[in-house]
């Protein structure tokens, strides 16, 4: 037993990387996440089941004190009848983790399954600016009171913020319940516990302010007029429907001329999926009068240094055409309406177009397509409805 116990060098730990899990034998691991995070797990047996108690993050937990947290564990084991670690552990007053510690823990070990490296971002920036209440608290002490502390100073002014930080705690508590740090209801549920100490301030959704579909090719006609290139930039994104974003950072790697075909790759949507878009002639006429010589990766740089063209740049160049009234964003809105309300095309071949998920989440598992042929279709409707055309010939932009 000797030699089966006691395996891991503080060497060891310290040099452990890539996600991992080092046993130090007698039923303790080292847990090592592929960003270097590191804790303690004590794993037993119990009834049948193969639980394990998390015994805190290290280095605030050094080895020592891990293997004593363990010897704790099986000891207990080894009464007669045998008792539950987790009751042991408390009993004899081995304090919870702090949030802030446990969160960390958590963390480490979770968000290497969020694909989007914003949404990764998002998770501890909102714990650290919002859970300040809860940082130095330990797990199994945090009542309602404390959540309430988090969350009252922006419910009414950051209610969505409000909404994902008491989601987050809540799903750290349950995380520290399930491991066996802490008993007893979750304080940040929301149904039937704060749904009745915080009102539910759901403020009407406040629209983009959209041009009129009627609108645009007048305001069309005065964009393609210009030989600026935050003209060209903003007359592509109307054209395509796409995000300010997604048309400012456009890239000519991303652009299949041949295939009148632009493939945005899901690190640059808002949902992290790839979105095809179909370029109509327009659109294509923008990207024809272009030099990628002079332009370099971008398609649409930034006039000085490095990147794209701005949002604010286009916006300006959006006043002086005679929209400063309305949004970028609403140019997708005005698409949508004229798609419904003046054309014939499905809404799911619309909302495809716009990168909006179809149907629920059984129906988009079984649709493999994305419709393009059908998109493509209908951007190059709405192309010529924003230029005015007839017919689908090309219409090049000054450049």
């Amino acid at each position: 037993m000797a030699r089966m116990l006691n395996r891991l060098t503080a060497n060891q730990i310290k040099a452990a990387k890539g996600k991992q899990m080092l046993p130090d034998g007698g039923g303790l691991y080292l847990q090592v996440t592929s960003d270097a995070g590191k804790s303690w797990l004590f794993r037993y047996r119990w009834k049948g089941k193969r639980p394990e108690i998390g015994l805190g993050p290290y280095p605030a937990v050094t080895l020592a004190e891990a293997r004593r947290r363990a010897d704790v564990a099986r000891a207990a084991l080894a009464e007669m009848p045998p008792l539950d670690p987790k009751v042991a552990l408390r009993d004899t007053g081995e304090p919870s983790p702090a949030f802030a510690d446990w969160a960390e823990e958590w963390l480490s070990t979770n968000l290497e399954s969020f694909s989007n490296t914003k949404h990764r971002q998002q998770w501890r920036n909102t714990l650290r600016d919002y859970a300040q209440p809860l940082r130095d608290k330990p797990v199994d002490a945090i009542e309602t009171e404390d959540v309430l502390a988090c969350l009252q100073p922006i419910w009414a002014d950051k209610r969505e913020t409000a909404r994902r930080v008491r989601g987050r705690i809540e799903k750290i508590l349950d995380a520290a319940k399930a491991k066996g740090l802490r008993e007893g209801e979750n304080p940040a549920r929301w149904r039937g516990h704060l749904d009745s100490l915080l009102l539910d301030q759901r403020k009407p959704v406040k629209h983009h302010a959209a041009m009129p579909w009627a609108e645009v090719p007048a305001f069309m006609r005065r964009l393609v007029a210009s030989d600026a290139l935050s003209a060209k930039a903003l007359a592509f994104l109307v054209l395509t429907g796409v995000r300010s974003s997604e048309g400012r950072g456009a890239l000519w790697a991303e652009i299949d001329k041949e295939a009148r075909l632009w493939t945005i790759p899901p690190e640059r949507m808002k949902e992290p999926r790839e979105h095809r878009v179909p370029l109509s002639d327009a659109a294509m006429g923008i990207l024809e009068g272009l030099d990628p010589a002079l332009t370099g990766s971008h398609v649409f740089p930034a006039q000085r240094g490095d990147g794209c063209i701005t949002e604010t740049s286009l916006r300006k160049t959006m006043a002086r055409y005679g929209g400063g009234d309305f949004t970028l964003h609403g140019f997708r809105s005005a698409f949508r309406d004229w798609a419904g309300e003046n054309t014939a095309f499905p809404r799911e071949v619309a909302e495809l177009a716009l990168a909006h998920a179809v149907g629920n989440a059984v129906e988009r598992a079984y649709r493999r397509g994305d419709a393009l042929e059908k998109r493509r279709a209908l951007m190059q409707a709405w192309s010529d409805h924003c230029l005015g055309e007839a017919t689908g010939k090309v219409v090049r932009l000054h450049g």
